[in-house]
């Protein structure tokens, strides 16, 4: 391991925690590998707001569009195996079709370039309007002619991988759950993860939530409905640490993978930029892929009535994050940037050198938290706020044991200026001078914020 990286991960979750608990979200599960090793993994929060029951690691969440990375993986698969080529004809495992349709080839299905309508002229399974469709339903659909003409641009396709799914079908001659978990769930060791609802009994489930607004409360959605024919699509149900697997095994770097290096390859090349986005972005064979921090990245998000999640391979550092949470505003996309901006800074700053290691810790005033984050030669006062923690951070270079400089800061700050920790007389730190700023522990600026601003108590009448 890095000798980064056990800092990062203890700030990342830190960091994580503090979102949590500022944002107002019901939970979240995050899991970090690190060359095929799950270095972290936690829970935070809450599985249901209405009974309080508390969140584990162990709760399957539904993992929604990260179901078609496994579809594209057991379509490669297939193709390893010479059933299939990536540039048949779809019609020619699928009948019943429309013909624009019949034409188009599995590899322009799945990199979203076969001009599909994305989920139909009625997409009300997807806010729990009406069932998932079944395969009559979805095959009636198809029947129709494509939204665009194929190969003109990405769009987003769920009835697409559901039509992956039939071609499963027909050259297995197995049910695509069955196919699947078999030959690529279970092949890639994942202990905890089904490609749709039910799962067994027993098994803990978390289950979603509403926005806040309108009803200014969150509602439990109970989140356990099959999907159906567009399971190949949205359908997996797992946990952070198998999904971290999992997409640590697509990889081409990876040791253990159910594919080859070729295949795993092909997936993540950049098939198709996403177009009318501010950010840059890119999709290849059920695969995602951009660039944040200066890192390139692949992986894939996910959407599903009261849960969103998001998973980043960053193969420079062979690191692999995933982030499930369970509310239809969760913020697993963001904080999963958040973490990549927090990797980053340690990479390159490296592990705090020892004699700044005490200078940590969160600490508080009125204006909120700071974060002092020890790194390299520098302590960096981030803010745990922001979602890029270490956006504009001041630095600190340290004078001695309890002082320091500001080394670097933005104009609007202190920069030049003296740093400086105060303590008690048994010893600890109780104070964080940022120039002329005071910063205490939270306790004692919750009490003191309470004194000053408080509801004064009414004196009795005499």
């Amino acid at each position: 391991m890095e000798s980064w990286l056990p800092s990062a991960i203890e700030y990342i979750h830190r960091w994580i925690e503090f979102q949590h608990r500022a944002s107002q979200r019901p939970g979240c599960i995050v899991a970090i590998s690190h060359r095929d090793q799950i270095v972290a993994e936690y829970a935070l929060g809450h599985a249901n707001l209405v009974n309080r029951e508390k969140l584990t690691p162990r709760h399957r969440f539904r993992i929604a569009s990260h179901s078609k990375s496994f579809t594209a993986t057991a379509i490669m698969k297939l193709r390893e195996r010479r059933k299939l080529r990536l540039d048949d004809p779809v019609g020619q495992y699928v009948k019943g079709l429309h013909p624009q349709i019949a034409e188009t080839t599995i590899a322009q299905i799945l990199s979203h370039s076969a001009g599909l309508t994305r989920d139909g002229a009625n997409a009300g399974q997807f806010s729990d309007r009406r069932p998932y469709l079944g395969e009559t339903e979805l095959l009636a659909e198809l029947r129709s002619p494509p939204a665009i003409e194929p190969n003109t641009r990405f769009k987003y396709s769920n009835h697409g991988f559901g039509l992956l799914g039939l071609v499963i079908e027909a050259i297995t001659a197995e049910p695509y759950r069955v196919w699947i978990k078999r030959e690529i769930v279970d092949a890639a060791g994942l202990r905890e993860t089904e490609p749709d609802m039910p799962i067994a009994k027993g098994i803990p489930f978390a289950r979603g939530h509403t926005l806040q607004l309108p009803l200014e409360r969150r509602l439990v959605i109970p989140g356990d409905n099959p999907t159906h024919a567009i399971a190949p699509a949205a359908g997996f149900v797992s946990t952070a640490k198998d999904v971290a697997r999992f997409f640590a095994q697509l990889s081409p770097a990876a040791k253990r993978s159910v594919l080859s290096a070729n295949s795993r390859r092909e997936m993540i090349r950049k098939q198709w930029r996403n177009p009318h986005a501010s950010l840059e972005g890119h999709y290849g064979l059920g695969i995602m892929s951009g660039k944040l921090a200066g890192w390139d990245w692949f992986g894939h998000s996910g959407l599903f009535q009261g849960y969103v999640s998001r998973t980043s391979v960053i193969p420079a550092c062979d690191i692999t994050i995933t982030i499930l949470t369970n509310s239809t505003d969760g913020l697993a996309v963001f904080w999963l940037e958040g973490v990549m901006h927090i990797l980053r800074a340690f990479a390159a700053g490296g592990a705090p050198k020892r004699r700044l290691r005490d200078w940590t810790g969160r600490w508080w005033s009125i204006w909120g938290a700071v974060d002092l984050v020890p790194i390299g030669n520098l302590v960096v006062v981030a803010n745990p706020h922001l979602l890029n923690p270490f956006m504009d951070a001041t630095e600190i270079e340290l004078t001695g044991r309890d002082a320091g400089r500001i080394s670097l800061a933005t104009g609007y700050a202190s920069h030049g200026q003296a740093v400086r920790r105060t303590r008690n007389k048994a010893g600890r730190v109780t104070d964080i001078w940022l120039a002329g700023s005071n910063l205490k522990r939270e306790k004692i600026l919750a009490a003191e914020m309470e004194r000053r601003y408080g509801p004064r108590k009414a004196r009795p009448a005499r």
